[in-house]
């Protein structure tokens, strides 16, 4: 049976008997902030998406906490971002290769919770 450790010293704890979760770290840190996984999967499902288009989608959020959440998925490589120049200006995001990565492996998580809500 192997041991979970949140940093075992590899050198003391053989390697086949722990497992290390620091590189989740800053992925939970920024996962867990409000709104990130939905941002991710309202992008992706929609995409390319404007900003008010992603607003839209959650109802009642404040547009300084939806506009620090795309530019955290955005400066974490998980969003493109896009502006194009017209008259009004326009931006559209999409989710980058690691993003639709990150939503796929969403799935199978918004799935369990769904199914939990269910039995509940």
């Amino acid at each position: 049976m192997s041991q979970n450790t949140a940093c075992a010293d590899e050198t003391t704890v053989p390697p086949d008997e722990t497992r290390c979760y620091c590189p989740l770290g800053g992925v939970m840190d920024l996962l867990s902030r409000k709104y990130a996984i939905q941002v991710v999967c309202v992008v992706g499902a929609l995409e390319p998406v404007r900003y008010g288009e992603v607003e839209a989608a959650f109802g009642e959020v404040s547009s300084s906490t939806l506009s620090t959440r795309l530019d955290d998925l955005t400066e974490a490589g998980l969003l493109d971002r896009e502006q194009y120049d017209e008259i009004p200006p326009r931006v559209e995001y999409r989710l980058t290769d690691e993003g639709a990565e990150l939503r796929a492996l969403l799935d199978p998580l918004l799935e369990w919770a769904q199914e939990r809500d269910g039995a509940a």
